[in-house]
């Protein structure tokens, strides 16, 4: 008999606005409508901190602790809780449900609060599970709030993955990749970053190796989603560099 598996899962399911529309929105041409609220301050982490999390912990259809919900662009926040899967890497029983709104531009966060980093290396496993919209999970880190912050991400509809900073709700790539991300599936994203260079793996090898300057100060980390994306997550786990 295979064994459960803890992991975590996000949900938010929303009606495709348009083909075209979704397009200039995965640009970064729209912005956030609202004043994200600001983080609590987290202690500074020193060269070699870790912090890892595999949910096995934590209470089946809740948010795990050490974390909330925010998010990036319109709509509904989406809903993260504790569940089961058992193909994942760690153990568990439970499972979501979704919500359900109008807009596309909309991207779920999961914010760890234990902690923030500036030069870093963050890895998490993650499968894209569901999603007409988008399928897609990615890393947040030197995240200064809801609407400011590096992300990278893996879509298994477009089949690519993508390095962006979004200033003020407004996603800007500044590097990425083109390949196969297949649903169904674990695999690993990995990011290491340090100072203004960030090389970006996906299951292990190097993907996107890229320089930016626009956030040079430490934040905090977390998980990601967009539109209607159903994604779950394991192992998340960041060092301090």
């Amino acid at each position: 008999m295979k064994k459960t598996i803890w992991v975590l899962i996000s949900i938010a399911a929303v009606l495709m606005l348009g083909i075209g529309l979704n397009e200039f929105r995965e640009r970064g041409l729209f912005s956030s409508s609202y004043a994200a609220p600001p983080e609590k301050p987290a202690p500074l982490q020193a060269a070699g901190q870790t912090q890892t999390y595999n949910f096995d912990s934590d209470k089946t259809g809740e948010i795990p602790a050490g974390f909330h919900g925010a998010r990036t662009g319109q709509g509904t926040e989406g809903k993260w809780v504790v569940t089961a899967d058992s193909t994942a890497p760690s153990k568990a029983n439970v499972v979501a449900q979704t919500s359900r709104d109008r807009t596309d531009y909309r991207f779920p966060l999961l914010i760890a609060d234990q902690g923030s980093f500036k030069d870093l290396e963050i890895s998490v496993k993650f499968k894209a599970v569901e999603g007409e919209v988008d399928r897609a999970g990615g890393l947040v880190f030197r995240l200064k709030d809801a609407n400011n912050y590096y992300i990278v991400r893996a879509n298994a509809l477009e089949d690519n993955y993508r390095l962006y900073h979004v200033v003020n709700g407004s996603r800007r790539q500044f590097a990425g990749a083109n390949f196969k991300v297949t649903s169904g599936e674990w695999h690993e994203l990995r990011v290491e970053a340090v100072g203004n260079k960030f090389i970006c793996y996906y299951d292990g090898t190097k993907k996107i190796e890229a320089t930016d300057e626009t956030f040079k100060d430490a934040g905090k980390v977390g998980l990601w989603t967009k539109a209607d994306s159903v994604t779950y997550f394991d192992d998340l786990k960041v060092v301090a560099k």
